[in-house]
């Protein structure tokens, strides 16, 4: 009683003062005890991450992790230390360790950030839990189920060929009120304009369709906008609690008309911060005016799912999709998904398949442009492959073994990393060894794609360039146990196999149909990155070529 009195009493500066010195002590005792042997291992790092987890949160809000994490494995080598219990580690070799079957790793806390409506495949760190879901998920995406949803993804590339067609025979200009988006006629007899929204609208109409039974439309519309509910439980109250029971006189939930791209950028980025961040504090930093709209963004990402899902329920169908096949899995015991499960997967296929596909598809555009002999040289291949065939919408069995297709797209996932930072993984109980250290449990061990990626030892001294002949060039083996666009273990990405056959369709359609020059050759590729790496934007000169006019 006698501290608790001299507490009260103390005035507003000693109060202060006293507050520095406990967090002070706090952060330093810690790094002193060693508690997860990262100091005594030799691992060193900023000074800052050696005290806080604050110095990653503030790396992670500037957007560019990956690279300030690849700067400081060229300074620090193999093992970095990132956070006061958080290593990163630079070695193909750890691959095989943090993230493999069987090794006991669980999800770190970082994914707890992910969370909205509940926890999905993505974000659950339950093993028993994730076994369960990835039990109903797995199968949808089997190489043989994957192509039921291929007449879905053609008929989307083809409506965005229809508008690309149109701009470069000069029948539209604009979109959405701005010349310079929607494109204009200009020099070389191209039409020049920034491709990256038009592949975010693509991305979407696909995920969207195949997710919630419906595209948003953007492609149609040119423009970033989808239907969300003001108030979730409205939505379900609205569309009817049952399927098939929508009321006419019931009112329709309020909705908005909100821009779906930025709300998944803005969640993005949000997320990514806040979950490297104590959990303790996160409440604190969410009132933060950056962390407020980073939260906001989270419910509206909420209210997207959560209106499509009660719309979709209602007005049920025979068609084959993402969704449907999410209603038909069951798990051992035979339960099937319920609504708020239910929907809660759907948003994590919307969010994976959207942001992943429209990244990858903007970056090989990109290197595409910015390397003319390469452009040449795989539509030389799809010529060869696909000859003159009317339909302009190539179809998966047409490109799924083309090899230099293959290496184009594979070089783009190696050098621009959409999925670059080190997920985090927790050392389970009995610690875990890698190149010789050992780490207690409650480590937080993380192996950066962006980094290992540019192993200059597995890659090559030009490991950093832009260059798809180098999978012809080295042993596969060797390629691929460095090769991790979609990670690895039992927590892989799910959608592997929708993801690259939607990838191998719209680049291959892309490319034989059109041609491609920087408008501004010199520019580099800028970035921002929240849980992916997002181009900012990849303005190219297009216009049709002349061997498939058709």
């Amino acid at each position: 009683m006698a501290i608790v009195d001299y507490l009260l009493h103390l005035d507003w500066i000693s109060t202060l003062s006293l507050l520095g010195v406990f967090v002070l002590l706090a952060h330093f005792v810690p790094y002193v005890v060693d508690p997860f042997c990262i100091r005594s291992n030799g691992i060193s790092g900023p000074f800052w991450a050696r005290l806080s987890d604050a110095w990653l949160g503030w790396v992670s809000a500037q957007g560019h992790r990956s690279e300030v994490v690849h700067e400081l494995h060229k300074k620090y080598g193999t093992f970095v230390r990132i956070a006061p219990n958080h290593v990163s580690i630079s070695d193909p070799d750890a691959l095989q360790i943090v993230y493999a079957h069987g090794n006991g790793t669980l999800k770190s806390d970082f994914y707890d950030a992910f969370v909205s409506i509940r926890r999905g495949l993505f974000n659950t760190r339950s093993r028993p839990e994730h076994t369960r879901k990835r039990k109903i998920v797995s199968h949808i995406f089997s190489q043989k189920s994957v192509l039921a949803f291929e007449p879905h993804i053609r008929q989307h590339v083809r409506e965005l060929l229809g508008q690309w067609d149109m701009l470069c025979d000069g029948g539209k200009k604009g979109v959405s009120g701005n010349e310079g988006e929607g494109g204009w006629r200009g020099r070389e007899g191209r039409v020049w304009f920034d491709c990256l929204p038009w592949y975010n609208y693509l991305a979407f109409d696909i995920i969207g369709d195949l997710a919630f039974g419906s595209p948003f439309g953007m492609i149609k519309a040119a423009k970033d906008a989808a239907p969300v509910a003001v108030d979730q439980a409205q939505a379900i109250a609205s569309y009817g609690a049952e399927e098939g029971s929508m009321d006419a006189e019931k009112p329709v939930c309020a909705m908005v008309e909100l821009p779906a791209v930025q709300i998944l950028n803005d969640r993005g980025e949000y997320s990514a911060s806040m979950g490297v961040l104590p959990p303790w504090c996160r409440p604190l930093v969410k009132r933060l005016p950056w962390y407020a709209k980073g939260n906001k963004a989270v419910k509206n990402l909420a209210g997207l799912a959560v209106a499509a899902i009660a719309k979709r329920l209602a007005y049920p169908t025979d068609r084959t999709d993402l969704l449907s096949k999410l209603q038909e899995g069951k798990d051992d015991d035979g339960n099937p998904m319920g609504r708020e499960e239910l929907t809660a997967e759907a948003l994590t296929q919307l969010i994976a398949g959207s942001d992943t596909t429209s990244n990858s598809s903007c970056a090989i555009t990109y290197h595409l442009a910015h390397n003319p002999s390469v452009q040449a040289k795989l539509q030389k291949e799809l010529d060869e492959a696909l000859g003159l065939d009317d339909d302009a919408v190539s179809t998966f069995e047409q490109v799924k073994k083309l090899p230099y297709l293959q290496a184009v797209i594979d070089e783009t996932l190696r050098v621009h990393s959409t999925s670059g930072i080190g997920l985090p993984r927790l050392v389970p109980e009995g610690g875990l060894v890698v190149n010789g250290k050992t780490f207690p449990e409650g480590t937080v061990l993380s192996v950066p794609s962006y980094t290992i990626h540019r192993d200059k030892e597995v890659w090559g001294e030009d490991a950093d360039d832009f260059r798809p002949d180098r999978w012809f060039e080295k042993d596969q083996a060797l390629l691929q146990r460095a090769f991790n666009p979609f990670s690895f273990g039992p927590r892989a990405c799910v959608g592997r196999n929708l993801a690259s056959m939607e990838l191998l369709i719209i680049i291959s359609s892309i490319l034989r149909r059109y041609e491609f020059v920087l408008e501004e050759p010199g520019k580099t590729f800028d970035t921002r990155e929240g849980f992916l790496r997002k181009p900012l934007e990849c303005r190219v000169g297009v216009k049709r070529r002349e061997a498939v006019i058709l």
